[in-house]
């Protein structure tokens, strides 16, 4: 920029004088005084920052756990519904490869029919075996009971614990529990009174239930491009992309729980015949339905086989269905489920355990074996819809590391 001369009046004379510009620095900022080199920037108001930014992270915070508290609450309300539908996904996830197939030969609603009448007759009949072993096995098993009960009461009364039991302390505990129900009887009528909607609500829940996965196998497909759109055109690609993921994902995990829960059920069965243990197929059974709930089912079906080999085989069958149980879950954790459901479902134990702890206190049974699918589904849509950073490649400082070079820029 050329220098601009301006005129200059001193003393009555005039004088012209060359102004130079003045530069204007555009590198580093300019340092401050010592005295202010350490003053915390603030608001206009005088707030600092950094309090700043923590409250509006704060309120953002509350404003989410809001929503998912009135979303929580919201479901509770249609617990009924909700389980409906969660029971349609999870039939329809596992009869939709079947339904597929046989629509290429067939209409579509024929082959859904068909599907779901070879469930039916699939769970009927293994119902109808449990029963029916039951019903033979019944001679033997009283028989096999009371041998078994008897060696439980003489190992608790001559054996090797620094305690004993004999039959005068279980009598006078059963006297206990005689005494105990006739004084709150009337208290137990009016709790199965009270609960005695809970059938009505189960039939409503089988009803809906079926209704539900008859359309969504028959016509699904058509349902969800209704729903699509409904939505702004910009939105359809990038919602069912999300939604897409998350079935995937359910999906992967219904039908890999459902031939986990079959093999483990087989595995059972094979283990309680070998060693002897009465009404194998009931137990088995016990274990394929305790599969679908995370953690907790697999163990409450182990002990109710083992206490079950216990009364009628002895302490020593007891221990080997101990063992042999606690060997098929291993087998489970470390090869069926990796092998089965692969990266479909691909959440850490702690998740796992956290989230069946939270799903069973918000709602009991039910919340244990839907919490980890929810759970599952909602990481498949936020990894589909968030746009992942690179990751970290090098090592991260420690501890020491971090408070040595904190102490450095202080000083």
């Amino acid at each position: 920029m050329p220098p601009v001369r301006e005129v200059v009046r001193v003393n009555g004379s005039t004088r012209s004088a060359t102004a130079r510009p003045s530069r204007v620095s555009h590198g580093a900022p300019r340092r401050l005084p010592d005295s202010a080199a350490h003053v915390a920037p603030s608001g206009s108001d005088g707030t600092p920052l950094w309090l700043r930014k923590a409250g509006g992270y704060a309120w953002r915070l509350i404003a989410i756990t809001i929503a998912i508290a009135m979303v929580v609450f919201a479901v509770l309300q249609v617990q009924v519904v909700l389980i409906a539908v969660f029971l349609a996904l999870v039939v329809t996830s596992v009869l939709d490869p079947m339904v597929s197939a046989m629509s290429k030969i067939m209409p579509r609603a024929l082959a859904t029919a068909l599907s779901m009448i070879l469930a039916a007759a699939f769970f009927l009949g293994m119902l109808t075996y449990v029963i029916y072993s039951v019903t033979m096995q019944a001679p033997k098993l009283a028989s096999q009971f009371n041998n078994g009960i008897n060696q439980i009461m003489d190992f608790l009364e001559n054996g090797p614990l620094p305690f004993t039991i004999t039959n005068d302390d279980i009598t006078g505990w059963i006297s206990d529990g005689q005494k105990w129900l006739l004084q709150h009887s009337g208290d137990i009528a009016g709790t199965v009174f009270a609960n005695a909607g809970g059938v009505f609500e189960v039939f409503t829940i089988l009803a809906l239930g079926i209704f539900t996965t008859v359309f969504f196998l028959a016509v699904g497909p058509q349902m969800w491009v209704w729903f699509l759109n409904q939505l702004p055109a910009r939105s359809r690609l990038k919602v069912h992309g999300a939604a897409g993921a998350g079935w995937y994902t359910f999906a992967g995990y219904a039908r890999g729980t459902v031939i986990i829960a079959v093999i483990d059920g087989i595995l059972a069965y094979i283990l309680l015949s070998i060693v002897g243990v009465p009404l194998a197929a009931p137990l088995s059974v016990l274990v394929l339905i305790g599969a679908f709930i995370p953690l907790v089912g697999a163990p409450a079906a182990m002990i109710v086989a083992a206490v079950v080999a216990l009364a009628a085989n002895g302490p020593v069958a007891a221990l080997i269905v101990t063992i042999g149980i606690a060997g098929i879950g291993q087998v489970e954790g470390h090869l069926l489920q990796p092998l089965i459901m692969g990266r479909q479902v691909s959440l850490h134990p702690v998740v796992v355990a956290l989230g069946v702890t939270a799903g069973t206190f918000l709602g009991g049974l039910i919340g244990a074996v839907v919490a980890i699918p929810v759970i599952a589904v909602t990481w498949a849509v936020y990894s589909k819809l968030h746009t992942k950073e690179p990751p970290l490649t090098d090592r991260l400082p420690t501890v020491k590391e971090t408070v040595a070079k904190s102490d450095e820029d202080s000083d």
